[in-house]
């Protein structure tokens, strides 16, 4: 992982326009991922791979359980960024085709790196264009805590009918219900508050659409995309424990709102965090301990085409 404290705090054409309380548009969002991960390759798995649900299993596995161990079927990764579910899938069945996608090229060097030797295809690509990959031609689509960020959407969705087979399925890991994991609301407002202070209207604007976001909307968008196809959502919560201020930065390094702080806010964020973590237990070397619990949810469409 590099950088994550950007001394000047994160600049973007996304969090300038904020700044002139102006609307940002579909480029501003790509500048604005794009710099940030840029900035900070990685940073999304430090988290999603250190949390786990009630089985032991963190968000990649979880998603991962769609594809078959036994069978040679083609499956795209779509955002795949540094390939740790492409690795995951890779490792348990190496019958698989496999293909990634991603817009970030920072994001796929770390990929090529892990996949090495592996076959994987890395492609990079935005996700509502996806012209290298052949019309019905993929499985399984999978797409790990991105689809909240892909604004425009439809086209998105467009894509991944286009290239999926006729019995082919689609399944998206996304943002749960707040109110399901104990404490991340308040994590949340938290982090926010501390970037508000810097840019007041952050937050009024959601990254990408905010439709994916509920699951009654992401509902009806998946049936709008595929209405031959079953749809469920399933809803999880997955949680890490360990040294406090641990705990705090690799939480807060999930929230792409904290890369807006500069280190000396980011530094008071993460004690006051760390405050709001700690629990009562305490390590064998009487270090304080912290807990985080965020919410997830697995979107799965199975087409049904004769």
């Amino acid at each position: 992982m590099k950088n994550i404290n950007n001394q000047n705090g994160l600049n973007s054409i996304w969090t300038q326009s904020l700044v002139r309380n102006h609307h940002p548009n579909g480029n501003a969002l790509v500048d604005h991922l794009r710099t940030i991960h840029q900035e900070n390759t990685g940073f999304t798995e430090a988290c999603a791979s250190s949390c786990r649900d009630k089985n032991g299993r963190n968000s990649y596995e979880w998603l991962g359980e769609v594809v078959p161990d036994d069978l040679s079927l083609s499956v795209l990764d779509l955002a795949c960024g540094s390939g740790p579910l492409l690795k995951i899938l890779f490792d348990r069945n190496k019958n698989l085709n496999l293909k990634g996608i991603d817009m970030c090229p920072e994001e796929l060097v770390l990929a090529k790196t892990r996949l090495k030797n592996s076959g994987v295809n890395l492609i990079e690509s935005k996700a509502q264009n996806l012209k290298a990959i052949n019309d019905n031609s993929i499985d399984i689509v999978l797409c790990h805590w991105a689809l909240t960020l892909m604004d425009p959407i439809a086209p998105v969705l467009d894509e991944v009918k286009r290239v999926l087979t006729s019995r082919g399925q689609f399944a998206a890991l996304v943002d749960g219900p707040m109110n399901t994991a104990p404490g991340y609301e308040e994590v949340h407002d938290l982090i926010y508050n501390y970037v508000q202070e810097e840019i007041p209207s952050y937050g009024e604007i959601d990254l990408g659409d905010p439709r994916i976001r509920e699951s009654e909307s992401l509902r009806n968008l998946a049936h709008n995309a595929f209405p031959e196809a079953n749809v469920t959502i399933e809803t999880n919560v997955v949680s890490m424990e360990g040294p406090v201020t641990k705990v705090a930065k690799i939480a807060a390094g999930f929230f792409y709102a904290a890369f807006i702080l500069k280190p000396e806010k980011r530094k008071l964020m993460i004690k006051d965090l760390s405050n709001m973590l700690a629990i009562s237990k305490v390590s064998a070397d009487n270090e304080k301990q912290g807990r985080f619990a965020m919410p997830i949810s697995r979107l799965l469409v199975t087409r049904n085409i004769k």
